[in-house]
């Protein structure tokens, strides 16, 4: 499985974007997909997951700003961010889990994409 994200960029504070990770293979559906971040200088976080059936997850700082959602007919899964805050600033990656769960765990996931950066200016 290969993962592109892309959708990242600039954007002043308030504002709102859209990453989207788009998914080679037939077996999409069945997986479980994460976006997760990593700030400058920071460790690498979970951010929301959505597993193979649809259900959703998110981190407790992000649930009410951010929203995951997937479209198998395109194989692509995406995060809708609005409000977003300078402290948002970071590269965000996806990642996929063999297993549909979409654990908030990193080890968890079998495969990840490039990344794409965000930043927020204030």
């Amino acid at each position: 499985v290969q993962l592109q994200a892309s959708g990242g960029g600039l954007v002043q504070a308030g504002g709102s974007l859209r990453l989207s990770c788009a998914a080679s293979g037939r077996t999409f559906s069945t997986y479980g997909m994460g976006w997760f971040r990593q700030a400058p200088g920071k460790e690498r976080e979970f951010v929301a997951g959505i597993n193979w059936t649809g259900s959703t997850r998110y981190a407790d700082s992000m649930k009410d700003r951010f929203t995951i959602s997937r479209e198998s007919a395109k194989n692509t899964v995406y995060l809708r961010m609005k409000s977003l805050k300078p402290e948002d600033t970071a590269v965000y990656y996806c990642a996929a889990d063999k297993s549909g769960l979409a654990s908030n765990k990193e080890k968890q996931y079998d495969y990840w994409g490039q990344g794409t950066l965000v930043t927020v200016s204030s």
